[in-house]
């Protein structure tokens, strides 16, 4: 089954926590703390896999999470890093994040490799703590909680030809006798159902091709099966107008390629603008010149080249693959829809970003990395809340809580924290 879009959740491991120990040996009264850091939670990372062609794997499964990192020791031992989840995918697939439609990331090449979801760090043991004045700090820093989103695959095929035309119209068999695809091939129309691709080699010269399912009139408003599958020719770099040279519904060629042309402007400017070459199909059908007359007729009015052939026969297919190849030359190959992937970690500055919203007479502070920070203390522990407060003060939130109105005894609400302000703090 041919699957090219699917949602899936991935969350990545949960940071270890670190570890509140001191050292404990024979002749040693005073060890001192020795808390080792937790372990890094483990990532979630996309791969691009070139012998993969669907996404219908992750059709069955559709949530993915990563190992949690391992609490730190005593004698300062670190604690296991979490294992990371790898996630294949074809290559051509599109990483969105569902919630806000941003392109995440664009993975068209073999092995490339993008985290879509990062683990936590590990917190950090009592060890970091010692100052000239807490020599044995009795607490340690939690870990980071891991990365969580929903994202969305897309998959766009990725050919440098691509086969457009109405149903029957003869894609498929020129695809199955140019290459060595095997799509199925019936004299009935919508035969194909998915795309198919094909490696074409022309001499030391290859190139992709691939076949959609037929373009009726309408497609562009969601009629028949090619709107959904254009989007697999975004990335061609030529296509190839297929039409029949003698149609058996009665229509004419230079008909059926003004419906064509008509459904691509509808569905994208840029990809009917793109360099085409007109395929007349089913020459077999007519006698020689009248077909080579007919290839030029089409090819003056569509200001198009326009090459007579017949896949059953072999009749003028060598022509049109040598000309395939030579085009391609000219034609440089897309780019990815984004240069820079996710996964890189962002700055402190930026990470440290956070507002305070009044609402009602409460004073709510939204900002995941204040929300974060807080979560990695015990809010039990006297010594840990003096060392949050300093660094909350460092990030600048109580200087915005006093630039916000808060007064003595108002209440601040830090994600799930509940908190009341002192003018000491």
């Amino acid at each position: 089954m041919f699957v090219d879009e699917i949602q899936i959740v991935v969350t990545a491991g949960r940071g270890g926590d670190g570890a509140a120990t001191f050292r404990r040996e024979k002749h040693v009264p005073r060890g001192g703390p020795d808390g080792g850091d937790g372990g890094r939670g483990g990532d979630v990372v996309l791969v691009a896999d070139a012998g993969m062609n669907t996404l219908l794997d992750y059709r069955f499964k559709s949530r993915y999470r990563a190992e949690d990192g391992g609490p730190g020791g005593s004698a300062k031992k670190h604690g296991k890093d979490g294992d990371s989840v790898e996630l294949r995918v074809p290559v051509g697939t599109i990483v969105r994040d569902a919630e806000t439609g941003e392109v995440l990331a664009d993975l068209v090449e073999d092995g490339q490799r993008v985290v879509v979801a990062r683990g936590g760090q590990g917190g950090r043991g009592n060890l970091h703590f010692t100052t000239s004045v807490r020599q044995a700090p009795t607490f340690a820093e939690k870990g980071e909680p891991g990365e969580n989103r929903t994202i969305r695959l897309e998959l766009r095929l990725l050919a440098d030809v691509g086969l457009v035309g109405k149903p029957n119209a003869g894609k498929s068999t020129l695809l199955s006798a140019v290459s060595a695809a095997r799509p199925e091939i019936a004299d009935y129309p919508f035969t194909t159902l998915v795309p198919y691709l094909g490696l074409v080699r022309v001499g030391e010269e290859s190139f992709v091709m691939a076949d959609l399912p037929g373009l009726i009139e309408g497609a562009a408003e969601g009629k028949g099966l090619g709107i959904r599958f254009l989007k697999h020719i975004s990335r061609t770099r030529l296509l190839l107008h297929v039409v029949e040279a003698q149609p058996l519904d009665g229509s004419k060629p230079e008909e059926n390629l003004r419906a064509i042309q008509r459904e691509l402007e509808a569905y994208s400017k840029e990809l009917a603008d793109r360099p085409r070459i007109i395929v007349l199909s089913k020459c077999d059908l007519l006698p020689e010149e009248e077909a080579q007359a007919k290839a030029a007729d089409l090819a003056e009015e569509f200001g198009a080249e326009c090459f007579a052939i017949s896949a059953v026969t072999g009749a003028g297919v060598q022509p049109l693959l040598r000309r395939i190849a030579l085009v391609l030359k000219e034609i440089p190959r897309p780019k990815p829809i984004v240069e820079e992937t996710i996964g890189e970690q962002p700055a402190e500055a930026e990470k440290e970003r956070f507002q305070v919203l009044v609402e009602e007479g409460v004073y709510r502070v939204r900002g995941r990395e204040i929300e974060d920070l807080i979560r990695r203390f015990d809010l039990e522990n006297d010594e840990a809340v003096s060392i949050l407060q300093r660094r909350l003060e460092r990030v600048g939130l109580f200087d915005a809580l006093k630039s916000a109105g808060a007064q003595e005894g108002d209440t601040v609400v830090v994600g799930p924290f509940e908190f009341e302000y002192r003018e000491d703090e």
